[in-house]
């Protein structure tokens, strides 16, 4: 029996980050003004639209934002850590703290999605400088908005593109600093491991 709950949480972790995954890139994409013509983003739209349509119809735009596609993120989450929680423990726990720890874990993989989209966009400026691919554009659309600021701020280098380093350091600090402490105070550190 205990084989089967872990092999049901692994199955249900794996499907469940995924889409996770899916629908906060929804709102990424809309937040960076992504081109909706890229077919990546089409497969984006498609997947979470069934979820998202209905949402819609109660939770308005705020500053031009989906905030519909946030609250199904925070909600998919949320439902992942309660059945990852009764899965092995035979509890959900307290639905309060379970919203909490959700809103935590949608920030992390907030940060996560900038920065392996940072990290392919220096992989892609090396072996395919200018490229494309939908998946390229997908990329420097993404990583865009959080290269600016440090691309104002340092002089030119000749080429020579510093500013995913700073992007990186920022995106690590507000990971070590802001994210892992707020976990930290919310949760026992097994739970921790176990759903992050």
């Amino acid at each position: 029996m205990i084989g089967l709950n872990t092999a049901a949480v692994y199955v249900l972790q794996t499907l469940g980050s995924l889409y996770l995954l899916i629908v906060l890139l929804r709102f990424v994409l809309q937040l960076v003004r992504a081109n909706f013509y890229n077919p990546l983003c089409q497969f984006v739209v498609k997947a979470t639209q069934p979820l998202l349509k209905p949402l819609r119809r109660i939770i308005p735009s705020l500053f031009g934002l989906d905030m519909s596609s946030l609250v199904l993120a925070i909600l998919v989450q949320l439902a992942l850590m309660a059945l990852t929680l009764l899965l092995t423990y035979g509890t959900t726990g307290n639905l309060l703290q379970l919203l909490i720890w959700s809103i935590i874990g949608v920030t992390a993989l907030f940060l996560k999605i900038f920065f392996f989209a940072l990290i392919i966009s220096v992989i892609l400026s090396w072996v395919a400088p200018g490229s494309h691919n939908p998946g390229a554009e997908l990329v420097n659309q993404i990583c865009e908005p959080a290269l600016a600021p440090f691309r104002r701020l340092l002089p030119s280098m000749g080429g020579l593109d510093l500013s995913p380093i700073f992007a990186f350091l920022a995106l690590k600090l507000i990971d070590m600093l802001v994210i892992n402490n707020l976990a930290a105070m919310t949760m026992m550190p097994e739970i921790l491991r176990l759903l992050m």
